[in-house]
Order: C-alpha cells, then sequence, then structure tokens
C-alpha cells in the first residue's frame, strides 16, 4: 500500500528527527493556525475526498492478497485428494486483478496528492511573493536576502512534500495497521502475540540512531552554509573580479576545498550512522519468520490447528505491519513539521506594509504637477532607537515646475533621505512631503510613483537584454519609441555599435557594459517612464571623468523641461542648478544659487573650495 511503504521509508531514511523537531520548537505562535491552513484546501475539496477514498480503498485491498494466499495453500494447493486446479486458477486471477487495482489506484493517489499539494504551495508562493513586493523599503534594508528567499523557496517549497506525504501517511498507514493486525488476529491469536512481542526492539533502535543522525544533520547543514556564502562570495562577478585583482584563486580554491572535505566527512557519517540502524532492521525482519515457524511448530505439537497456509499468510502480513507502524511513528512530527512551515509562510504574509494607499486615493493635480514641497519635515529611520537624532529634523522648501534644484552636503547629512520622502519609500515621523499641492500620503502610490523617475548611483540592470532592460519602464514600448529614448541619453550609437543592437545581453548586473554605458542605459530607461520629477541620486560619483561628462550631457537633456532634484557629491556637476540646499546632520542651513552660497562664505563655499584644490 502506497501510504504505509512511503511513511516508513521516510522514517528510515531521514533520521534526524530531533533536528526537525528543534527546527519546528522555533516557528512563530500564529492564532487559528489550523482554520487558516484548512482555508487553503477549500477549493480542493473533490480532490481531497477521493484522495481521502482511495487511500482508504487501497489500504484495504493491502490485505486481501495475504488472505488469499492462505486459500491458495489450504485449497488450490494442498487439499485432500490433491491440487483443485481450478480454484487455485480463480485465487490466482483474484490476486493478480488486486495488485493490478491496488498499483492503479496507487498512482492516481500519487496525482491527486501530488496536484493538491503542489497547487497550494504554488497559490502560497505567488501569494507571498505578491505581499513581499507591497512591504516598505525599510523592511528590505533590516532583513537578510537570504532569509526572505528561504521563506519563498525552503518553507513554501516544504509544504507540497508535507502534504502529500502526510495525507497518505495519516490515513493509509493507520487503515494498513488496523487492517494487518485484524488480519493476523484472525489468523491466529498466538502467532500475533509472537510477532507483537519484539517490535519494541526496532523502535529502539530508530530512535537512538534518529538522535545521533540528528547530530551529524545539524552539522552538515552548517557546512553546507558555509560552502554556499563561499561560492556566493567568490563566484560573483565582485568576487572573481577581486580574486583576480589579488591573485588568490588558488587561495579562494583552497578554502573551498578544505569546506568540501568537511562535508564530504559529514556525509559520510551521516549515512554510515544509519547502517546499523538497517542492518538491525534487516536481522529483525528475517527473525520474526523464523520465530513464527518455530511458534508454529510449538502450536502443531499441542494439537493447535494451524495450516501451512496460515503460516503463509500470517508472515506475509506481518511483513506488511512494519513499515505502516513506523510510519504512524513518524505522522506526529509530520503533522508539527507542516504546521511549523505554514506559521513561518503565515508569519510574513501577516506583515503589515507600513506605506498603504489611503482609503479614497486623492488624483493628482496635473496643473500642478512638478511641484514639491516639504513642510516642517521630520524622520526618524522606523527601527531606529528612541534616543537615536533624527535623520531629517525640520526640513521646509518648495520646489516649483521644472526647477533643476541640488542637495549637497557631507556623507551621512540626509541628502539622498530626501530623495526618499519624495517617491513615498518612507513616510514622515512628522511633518508634510507635498506632491503637486497634495499630501504624498493622500497620494495613490501607483500614480505617484508613475510621474517619478530615479537614477541612483548604483544602476542596477537585469540579466537581460538592454532592450528588455528599456522596457521595464513601459513594457509596450515599440523598438522607434527605445531608440528615441537611447538617442536623448547619448546611448544609441553605441548601442547600436554593439553586434546584436538592442538584443545584446548586458551579463548579471549589466558588468558587460561600463559604467558609463550602464548610466546611460538608466538614464534612456528613465525617459522612457517620461515622469514628471527626476531624482538622480550621485548618479555621476563613481564615474570617471570622461564618463561623468557624457552622463552629465545625458542628464542635462533629460532633466530639461521636467522638475528635477539632484542629490550630488560633486559640486560642479550642479553648479547650474536653479537653487541648492545644502544639508549637514539633517537640516538645511544653507540653501540659493552657486553664486550666493560662494558668496556666503559658509559650508558649500568651503566644500567647493576642497573640491576644486584637491
Amino acid at each position: 500500500m502506497r501510504g504505509g511503504g512511503g511513511g516508513g521509508g521516510r522514517m528510515m531514511g531521514g533520521g534526524d528527527a530531533e533536528a526537525q523537531k528543534a527546527l519546528n520548537a522555533t516557528a512563530p505562535r500564529i492564532p487559528d493556525l489550523l482554520k487558516r491552513i484548512s482555508s487553503l484546501f477549500a477549493p480542493y475539496k473533490r480532490e481531497l475526498t477521493i484522495t481521502i477514498v482511495l487511500v482508504l480503498v487501497s489500504a484495504g485491498l493491502s490485505v486481501l492478497p495475504p488472505l488469499l494466499t492462505k486459500l491458495a495453500f489450504d485449497d488450490g494447493l494442498f487439499p485432500a485428494g490433491g491440487p483443485n486446479v481450478p480454484m487455485l486458477l480463480e485465487l490466482v486471477g483474484a490476486m493478480v486483478l488486486l495488485w493490478v487495482a491496488s498499483a492503479a489506484l496507487g498512482v492516481w493517489q500519487t496525482w491527486l496528492t501530488a496536484t493538491v499539494g503542489n497547487s497550494v504551495m504554488g497559490a502560497l508562493r505567488i501569494r507571498l511573493f505578491g505581499h513581499l513586493q507591497a512591504m516598505e523599503l525599510g523592511f528590505f534594508t533590516r532583513t537578510k536576502t537570504g532569509v526572505i528567499q528561504s521563506r519563498l523557496q525552503n518553507d513554501v517549497g516544504g509544504v507540497a512534500g508535507v502534504l502529500s506525504n502526510t495525507i497518505s501517511s495519516v490515513i493509509g498507514n493507520t487503515v494498513t495497521v488496523i487492517a494487518a493486525f485484524v488480519s493476523m488476529l484472525v489468523l491466529s491469536w498466538q502467532l500475533t502475540i509472537v510477532a507483537v512481542i519484539l517490535l519494541p526492539v526496532l523502535v529502539v533502535a530508530q530512535r537512538r540512531v534518529g538522535q545521533v543522525r540528528a547530530r551529524i544533520a545539524t552539522k552538515t547543514q552548517e557546512s553546507l552554509s558555509d560552502m554556499s556564502a563561499i561560492t556566493q562570495e567568490a563566484l560573483s562577478v565582485s568576487g572573481i573580479l577581486l580574486a583576480k585583482s589579488f591573485n588568490q584563486q588558488q587561495a579562494e580554491t583552497a578554502r573551498y576545498e578544505a569546506e568540501n572535505k568537511n562535508q564530504i566527512s559529514l556525509q559520510v557519517q551521516q549515512q554510515m550512522s544509519g547502517q546499523w540502524f538497517f542492518a538491525i532492521v534487516n536481522i529483525f525482519l528475517s527473525i520474526i519468520p523464523a520465530v513464527i515457524y518455530l511458534a508454529a511448530a510449538w502450536l502443531i505439537l499441542r494439537d493447535v490447528p494451524v495450516t501451512a497456509g496460515t503460516i503463509v499468510a500470517f508472515t506475509t502480513v506481518q511483513a506488511r505491519l512494519m513499515f505502516p507502524l513506523l510510519g504512524l511513528m513518524r505522522v506526529a512530527l509530520d503533522l508539527q513539521t507542516s504546521q511549523a512551515l505554514f506559521a513561518r509562510i503565515f508569519e510574513y504574509l501577516d506583515l503589515k506594509p507600513a506605506i498603504t494607499d489611503p482609503q479614497t486615493p486623492v488624483p493628482i493635480d496635473p496643473t500642478r504637477l512638478g511641484e514639491v514641497a516639504f513642510d516642517e519635515v521630520v524622520f526618524r529611520y522606523p527601527d531606529a532607537g528612541d534616543d537615536t537624532p533624527a535623520t531629517l529634523k525640520g526640513i521646509t522648501l518648495d520646489i516649483q515646475p521644472g526647477q533643476f534644484v541640488a542637495f549637497v552636503g557631507p556623507s551621512g547629512a540626509g541628502k539622498t533621505t530626501v530623495s526618499y520622502l519624495i517617491p513615498r519609500l518612507h513616510d514622515v515621523s512628522s511633518g508634510r512631503v507635498l506632491f503637486a499641492g497634495t499630501d504624498v500620503r493622500d497620494l495613490g502610490q501607483d500614480e505617484l510613483v508613475r510621474n517619478i523617475g530615479i537614477v541612483s548611483q548604483e544602476t542596477y540592470l537585469f540579466h537581460a537584454s538592454i532592450g528588455d532592460n528599456l522596457r521595464y519602464a513601459k513594457p509596450g514600448a515599440t523598438d522607434e519609441e527605445l531608440v528615441a529614448a537611447a538617442r536623448a541619453a547619448n546611448i544609441h550609437d553605441t548601442i547600436a555599435s554593439f553586434p546584436a543592437g538592442y538584443d545584446t545581453i548586458v551579463g548579471e548586473r549589466g558588468y558587460r557594459l561600463s559604467g558609463g554605458e550602464k548610466q546611460r542605459i538608466a538614464i534612456a530607461r528613465v525617459l522612457l517612464k517620461d515622469p514628471a520629477v527626476l531624482i538622480l541620486d550621485e548618479a555621476t560619483s563613481s564615474l570617471d571623468t570622461i564618463s561623468e561628462r557624457v552622463v552629465q550631457a545625458a542628464l542635462d537633456a533629460a532633466s530639461h523641461g521636467r522638475t528635477t532634484v539632484a542629490i550630488a557629491h560633486r559640486l560642479s556637476t550642479v553648479v547650474a542648478a536653479d537653487r541648492i540646499y545644502v544639508v549637514d546632520s539633517g537640516r538645511l542651513v544653507e540653501q540659493g544659487t552657486h553664486e550666493q552660497l560662494l558668496a556666503k562664505g559658509g559650508i558649500y563655499s568651503r566644500l567647493f573650495a576642497e573640491q576644486t584644490t584637491a
């Protein structure tokens, strides 16, 4: 029977029950967890009902062949007067039909459980991914990427397997054990006592080997994590560049080799730690029939009616009892594991985005597009302590449509934070940020972001073609629109010089392109979006002088006719700004044009002098 075999196989092969229990203990406590899990299966009531029926029927059928075997021996092969061939043919035919039916039902059952399990898993994965997309930027800055990936891959991925196995294991193994035990009692209650009295030996052995394998499994997982970390560090583009720059390729290989040797040793230990258990199981399974033969002989000598068919059928049924019984021992852990997986998933699904749309968003006034204002804005990062100074303190400013304004100041002054508040990547702690005359908290996020374009210092390009990266801003853009945006960003001629043109694959994070080329593609992507407000977050600070000039020319073209907010490190790039705001320690300390600020002789004048004399 499929349910019985599956349960027993996992029990013997897993061996890390204690480690799994420890992991389950760390799962969060979710109210109404079982009710929420049940709701996930509501669309699959029909499939689950059919599965339960199939498991019950399969379990029942699995104990009939041994009973037919008894009849085949007693009434077909060895009846009084010689073999009864017609009877034997009927019994053999019945057994063949039972096995065919059981196999067919098993295939159907597996398909149903796999379909339900993977459908629930797929729906959960999409739901969780979409929910994470809605989380605010702060969630991702304080949460490790690996943790998020683990929820999506490991926890959600584990749901399908646990569901498929647990459903069949709980029902199938229970029915099989009961049916097999009843069949054994019907055949011979005396032999049943002999068979079950030896079961505790296997239970004790299994628990002992499970504890040993749990300790090794924990070390193995830690080693695998270390190997993954080495792989991620050493084989990323940045890691390869670093290793080649310092001629450390052999050292990196040696580091990986050392951890690989440790992993091999642990894997061998883990496999060998279960060999004694398997040996005990094999010995035990071999001993029980022999003991039953001795017990049967003892009963026959005392005139207890035990036929040859009874002995054969009994040993067959007894062999089918063992693995389902072990599977039932695993069921409690399986159920706990499935609940732990769901708890970790629901923990993320229950996270409330800190930034959400108002119940009734205010439409953006098209006549005031490009207006941006800060009204006594104070901002402190949500995870900052109460005694931590605010990042921005009482910022008030007014930017008119079409203006080119710049924010400058020392590192850590809060310049980039200002740019994050305009598209509402963070919410202010107090005060207001106004876009087109309306508080950004009263606007719909989709409409707000649709009117804002951002070019950051660290350009992110997907491992795809140049055309695909450009169309990320406008999925339906035509080839002509791509060319127009690229020309405006001063990158079309460069793209056209590539053999594949706009179909050129840029590589991971755009590493096949130079820094200036990546930045100009990013600018073209923003131009394709055609926003009313353009935010430039130190877009040229990491470029060389020649690339900076080319990119700056593209930025000047991009900012024409739209409100532009530039976060600048190199003051030479913003000398032509309509207004320059100087931020220091979270406060606006100076504002004016380049000439006005130089004349004041304050922070801006000092910073400009340091850069021009460097």
